[in-house]
């Protein structure tokens, strides 16, 4: 996506607060793949990645700065938990089906990008389709009079299917069997290929009659599918995703500090975390992973990698992980003035969750703004008592104020309530203020 790095970091803005230099670091990131991608292609196989390492607290925004990065970018992107995986030879996640979930996804976008582009002709199918089941076709030998009352007919009908006046109607449907797509990313190919074999040839055994009864606004989604599978050239889509998967993939490692071996522990907790690191290596560095639907190159997917770091320190991964890791950003503790803004400023705040939620039930609920600063101020002072979990302790502190209200919602339809600064103090300072009661509650 041709964004800028200002443009990437004014759309971040709107929905993480602060961590201004994480922010332009990954924003430098993204464009500098842009720019590659403009140069010569003998100097594209030069340029390697920067990888980031994202160091910061739980809560400060290490995640929420990757599902928007996911939100904003029209490239393949997959957040994956280091924790999840395994060295070869353990039973758990291999490393490189993350690689596969790359691919995976970079197919999704690929093949929906195909459908929009073919909409017309995707409707076209599904339109003749179902009218056919509704107005069956003239045998050849009728009249031009009736040819040409069928044909006003037709147009009728066509308009009524459209509009949804028919979407009640029953008909018989003949449809394929839409093949299953097995996208078990830890499977290897091989075994994936084999199981995909397996349930072809199980398909054609058991090839009963696919003939159903259901509603005209039924057979629209079922042969939505099937004008998908038949319209589309699945070859080209393959091919397509693995060259985007390979030049502007983006792989989010989160919880990376919990593979990493500290003084304290020895090694003796869990024996496979260093052979995780050792795993990665190669596909951080640049390696071919084999998928099902061909060879990837990891040569030039960007690697974010994010973690907390509180028992560990980024200098406890073994050095060569480090060094495929260039670019360090440390992420701030958050303020009470950044929780404050976090409530106020974000572009689908809690609050104006909260907000919308009660409004099902036909309640208005309105904060006073002192009220707001007393729950960032309350909020804050939890995370300096207890342990710190930065945003996150924005929601426990919310649904403490609010429970009552909720429950009681439904019986107080049509009325306003404001939330003021004496009603959060009297909700929480007695839960704040002692250690034991916050520790269970907030």
């Amino acid at each position: 996506m041709n964004l800028t790095p200002k443009e990437i970091v004014t759309y971040l803005d709107k929905y993480v607060i602060a961590q201004n230099n994480a922010k332009k670091t990954i924003a430098l990131a993204l464009r500098t793949r842009y720019r590659r991608m403009q140069l010569d292609k003998e100097l594209q196989d030069e340029i390697m990645p920067k990888n980031i390492l994202m160091i910061g607290s739980t809560g400060v925004g290490k995640t929420e700065i990757s599902r928007r990065l996911a939100k904003m970018m029209k490239v393949p992107f997959v957040k994956v938990e280091a924790s999840k995986y395994t060295e070869v030879g353990f039973v758990g996640r291999d490393v490189e089906s993350m690689i596969r979930d790359l691919v995976v996804n970079a197919i999704s976008i690929v093949k929906a990008e195909q459908e929009e582009e073919n909409q017309d002709k995707m409707d076209n199918y599904v339109l003749n389709r179902i009218v056919e089941k509704l107005l069956p076709p003239l045998p050849d030998s009728v009249s031009q009079s009736k040819k040409d009352d069928y044909q006003r007919l037709l147009t009728v009908m066509e308009e009524k299917v459209e509009s949804g006046a028919m979407d009640e109607r029953i008909i018989e449907l003949e449809f394929d069997k839409i093949n299953v797509e097995f996208n078990d990313t830890n499977l290897p190919p091989e075994m994936a290929k084999v199981q995909e074999s397996f349930s072809k040839i199980f398909a054609n055994i058991n090839k009963e009659d696919n003939k159903k009864e259901v509603t005209v606004k039924d057979a629209k989604s079922i042969l939505k599918l099937e004008a998908s599978s038949k319209l589309l050239d699945m070859t080209s889509i393959n091919a397509e995703a693995l060259r985007r998967a390979e030049n502007g993939g983006i792989i989010f490692l989160d919880e990376i500090d919990k593979i990493a071996l500290s003084e304290k522990s020895q090694g003796r907790n869990d024996p496979s975390k260093e052979g995780v690191q050792r795993d990665l290596l190669p596909i951080v560095e640049g390696s071919s992973v084999t998928t099902k639907y061909g060879v990837i190159n990891t040569d030039h997917i960007l690697f974010i990698a994010a973690g907390a770091f509180h028992v560990s320190k980024p200098s406890d991964l073994i050095p060569e992980l480090q060094g495929r890791f260039p670019l360090r950003v440390e992420l701030e503790s958050l303020t009470e003035d950044t929780l404050y803004k976090i409530l106020t400023q974000t572009e689908n705040s809690l609050l104006k969750q909260y907000t919308a939620l009660l409004g099902v039930e036909g309640m208005k609920l309105a904060f006073e703004d002192e009220a707001i600063k007393a729950i960032a101020k309350l909020s804050h002072r939890a995370n300096e008592l207890t342990e710190d979990i930065g945003a996150r302790r924005l929601h426990t502190v919310l649904e403490n104020v609010l429970e009552e209200i909720s429950f009681d919602a439904d019986e107080h339809s049509g009325e306003e309530y404001t939330i003021t600064a004496e009603f959060v103090h009297e909700r929480l300072d007695e839960i704040v203020e002692d250690n034991d009661l916050s520790r269970y509650i907030l």
